[in-house]
């Protein structure tokens, strides 16, 4: 597939003050300045993966999706355009501010703005946490992941598989509706809940230890109605993480020890076990809802559902075996 990763993201937002406070000291990004208008963070050796934009609405988003080259980017081009859809060549002053070699937008079924690039520019200078941090998983898996509240998942889901190329990779249909879709090896760079309303969820950050997500859920803990979903295990990505309040509206999510998959053999599959092992409590979900999805994690207890064991190796994580405890996962 063209695409290979989520490469950055943007939001619009007159908080720049709030999202620097938040972006650095709890989630440990690296803030740079961008003028009076524009906040960019990095989180590697990239020039910025997430963008605050004072001059977009807020709620206003974009979301970069990476192809190898110039090459790849006209072949996408020209696959969306035979497809009825309209793509703008954007101009190279674009292009540097995304700090990219080209880029392309365009705008999927519900209206948001996707931008597809090649050549990101690297920095001279190391990253630099705004926390004391071991760093955030990304290189080849790219930023993290991108989730969105949708009308409806099947337009969506055509658009992003048939014609962009995303594989799907799991699914769940309660306590509500939510498909996880890949572009490489990490389990999911884009997943959708069906809400009847277009939005922004959450934008997840893979740290590389354990310990930075339990600091970083200390220093929410401190900051009044900072969390929206307690600390908790996915049954899909294994991902152990919680979600806080970001000053925009939608949650940052701070994850480890998330799953990758071999996309040459990956068979979706339906989760009849709900979207979490332990933990997670939603407190955004109805009552009806929220009693629900605590019943199935009461279930898993039960029944001692596990994830598969984790093997360490240097910053990155081998599974190992099968998924043996998923009992409940259905072809």
């Amino acid at each position: 597939m063209p695409i290979q990763a989520l490469g950055y993201a943007g939001f619009g937002s007159t908080a720049l003050d709030d999202w620097r406070q938040f972006g650095t000291g709890l989630v440990g990004l690296q803030a740079v300045e961008r003028g009076n208008s524009l906040l960019a963070f990095r989180m590697d050796d990239r020039k910025q993966r997430i963008v605050i934009d004072r001059a977009m609405p807020d709620g206003g988003r974009f979301f970069g999706w990476e192809v190898k080259d110039a090459a790849d980017l006209d072949a996408l081009a020209a696959r969306l355009e035979k497809a009825g859809i309209e793509v703008v060549a954007e101009p190279r002053t674009l292009a540097d501010a995304r700090r990219v070699g080209g880029l392309i937008s365009f705008a999927d079924p519900e209206g948001n703005r996707l931008e597809a690039f090649y050549g990101a520019e690297i920095d001279q200078t190391p990253f630099r946490p705004g926390r004391s941090i071991s760093g955030f998983r990304t290189g080849p898996l790219g930023l993290g992941h991108a989730v969105l509240t949708v009308q409806n998942i099947d337009p969506m889901m055509a658009f992003y598989v048939d014609l962009l190329g995303f594989g799907l990779s799991d699914y769940i249909e309660k306590p509500f509706r939510a498909y996880f879709f890949h572009v490489n090896a990490r389990h999911h760079s884009l997943a959708m809940i069906e809400t009847g309303k277009s939005g922004m969820h959450h934008l997840m950050v893979e740290l590389f230890s354990l310990d930075d997500v339990g600091q970083a859920y200390d220093v929410a803990l401190t900051q009044e109605d900072r969390i929206s979903v307690t600390l908790g295990r996915h049954t899909n990505d294994f991902m152990t993480s919680f979600y806080c309040k970001s000053p925009s509206s939608f949650m940052i999510e701070c994850g480890w020890g998330g799953r990758e998959i071999d996309t040459a053999n990956w068979q979706p599959v339906e989760m009849f076990d709900g979207p979490s092992l332990w933990g997670h409590e939603r407190v955004w979900l109805p009552p009806e809802d929220r009693e629900v999805a605590r019943e199935m994690r009461m279930r898993a207890a039960a029944e001692g559902r596990r994830a598969p064991v984790q093997v360490m190796e240097g910053n990155y994580k081998l599974m190992s075996g099968t998924c043996a405890w998923w009992d409940g996962v259905k072809e």
